[in-house]
């Protein structure tokens, strides 16, 4: 194998090293952001339905009690208990479908009989004569069950949350030990290439220039280095043994004529 071959290898060998190592952390981060991503993201969408559920139930809450306690029957607040109640249930709909976390769905089967109770009793207590007595006795427990499922679908997902992103963290602390690992084993064999070749080169090129040196002063012609560098060395061991050759072929040609 040529020498232009064997450090071709060698370089080649280094550079996929480098790829390599490159490749599988740009792999890895990808993946674990992507896995966060997906982990978290059904988590927050819950976290937000349940944020927009309590805004809700606070906008029927104040539609209605401004109906018990005060003689404003205004379009506003009509308009305020009919957006509060589709507010509600667009967002209790959309929990329905993305239950991921144990006792979730419980929380969200409670929610949805409880809602069920507090909305009838909010029609009644607004279109209907009713009761002073009745907002305290009925309507402010029903309102506070509504909150209270609500919370618990919130704290399901928060907890699900800071578990979740717990493992993540743990996760990238195992990656970073197997990259340490990997980058460290990498550079034992880029180490040992930047070790062999040199000396390989280096002791070739020093028995080369030994020899040729060896073989001038055996041809009879007197030669000492000027030089330390191998390719020098051969090049004047070269050069001494064409002048010398050039000699003998004038001496030839003289005795010849």
């Amino acid at each position: 194998m040529k020498l232009k071959t064997k450090l071709t290898s060698g370089l080649g060998f280094l550079f996929f090293i480098i790829f390599a190592l490159a490749a599988f952390c740009s792999y890895y981060v990808g993946t674990l952001g992507q896995e966060s991503e997906r982990i978290l993201k059904d988590n927050y969408d819950s976290l937000v339905y349940a944020r927009n559920m309590v805004a809700g139930l606070e906008d029927i809450k104040t539609s209605v009690t401004v109906a018990m306690y005060t003689s404003r029957t205004s379009e506003h607040y009509a308009r305020l208990f009919e957006s509060g109640k589709k507010l509600f249930e667009e967002n209790l709909k959309l929990e329905r479908n993305n239950i991921t976390e144990v006792h979730e769905k419980e929380y969200v089967e409670a929610l949805t009989q409880e809602y069920a109770s507090f909305l009838k009793l909010s029609v009644q207590l607004r279109e209907g004569p009713a009761e002073p007595s009745a907002y305290i006795r009925d309507f402010l427990p029903a309102t506070e069950r509504v909150r209270e499922s609500i919370r618990g679908i919130y704290d399901v997902n928060m907890e699900a949350v800071v578990r979740k992103s717990q493992q993540a963290t743990r996760d990238a602390t195992r990656f970073m030990q197997g990259m340490a690992m990997i980058g460290a084993i990498c550079l034992v064999l880029a180490l040992g290439y930047f070790w062999y070749f040199p000396v390989y080169i280096s002791s070739t090129m020093s028995y080369l220039a030994e020899r040729m040196s060896n073989l001038v002063k055996k041809s009879g012609v007197p030669f000492e280095a000027t030089t330390n560098d191998e390719a020098d060395i051969m090049l004047q061991g070269i050069k001494a043994l064409e002048e010398k050759l050039g000699v003998n072929k004038e001496s030839v040609n003289t005795q010849r004529s």
